[in-house]
């Protein structure tokens, strides 16, 4: 892992950053487990934006990456390849089954191709294998987490994340979540041991705008540089404050300050202390 600069062409090159990618050991993906999505652009049937900033950008695959593994529980694996994938930060492994089976599985930290690994309710403490929370001793990084009994991992798969376990008790166990939310998982729920690989995702510099646009992303400008009818903070003359008491979306609503999470929630019963330190009560 590791993060290359580049020879400073060009103003944007200066700054630009990139991954290493030492870690990948092939760059054609497994033919059988790829797809290609659908891509509008954010548009609907009408092709009026339905969804803002989407844009066409670069052609890609979708890897089919298995985020369930309920049906090969206790049956024994090996990674044969390290890979980049299009549509996720982080990197993603191809692991052969003993049966012969092939799937596509989240790659974490210190993977590398020959290494084995264990799906079951008491696999062993290393790295990769996936069991049930309850055998996790406190202290110990997980990914690949699973927030609800049989929903597959849903939690803690992007670049570099890793949820640490606090403390079991009772039914649940507790997990502190990457943005430090402490929330409540029950036991039976699995999870993956270690820390999601590419940790050094988050100090690339993207550099230029054209980059982005091959991430299927489309700019961005402020409301105050909008026409009155495309946003409330626009009109006026050049870039002038808004005029209003508060900032608003582009439908009116309040942008700041407001608090969008309902307090009848469903899921709040899970949360001991939100990202902010709040101690939930009820």
């Amino acid at each position: 892992m590791g993060i290359k600069k580049f020879k400073p062409t060009t103003p944007w090159r200066r700054a630009m950053t990139g991954n290493t990618f030492e870690e990948i050991t092939t760059q054609t993906p497994y033919k059988p487990l790829t797809v290609t999505l659908k891509k509008n652009a954010g548009r609907n049937n009408t092709w009026i934006i339905t969804v803002r900033h989407q844009g066409w950008g670069h052609a890609k695959k979708y890897r089919l990456v298995d985020f369930y593994f309920h049906d090969k529980k206790s049956i024994p694996a090996k990674v044969e390849t390290i890979e980049y994938d299009p549509y996720r930060t982080a990197w993603i492994s191809l692991i052969c089954y003993k049966d012969g089976e092939r799937r596509y599985v989240l790659a974490h930290k210190d993977m590398k191709v020959g290494d084995k690994i264990l799906i079951d309710e008491k696999a062993p403490l290393a790295s990769g294998n996936r069991l049930e929370i309850w055998n996790i001793p406190v202290g110990l990084s997980v990914h690949n987490l699973e927030l609800i009994v049989g929903q597959g991992a849903s939690s803690v798969r992007s670049a570099g994340s890793q949820a640490i376990i606090v403390s079991q008790e009772g039914e649940y166990t507790q997990v502190k979540m990457p943005s430090g939310e402490i929330r409540l998982v029950h036991k039976k729920c699995y999870a993956t041991l270690g820390q999601v690989s590419n940790p050094d995702n988050n100090q690339i510099v993207i550099g230029k705008a054209g980059r982005t646009r091959h991430m299927w992303i489309r700019p961005t400008v402020l409301g105050k540089q909008m026409n009155p009818v495309d946003h409330p903070h626009g009109g006026w003359e050049g870039h002038n404050p808004i005029w209003l008491k508060a900032p608003k979306t582009p439908w009116w609503k309040v942008a700041l300050g407001k608090k969008t999470r309902s307090k009848k929630k469903f899921t709040n019963r899970w949360i001991l202390r939100t990202k902010k330190g709040k101690l939930m009560v009820g």
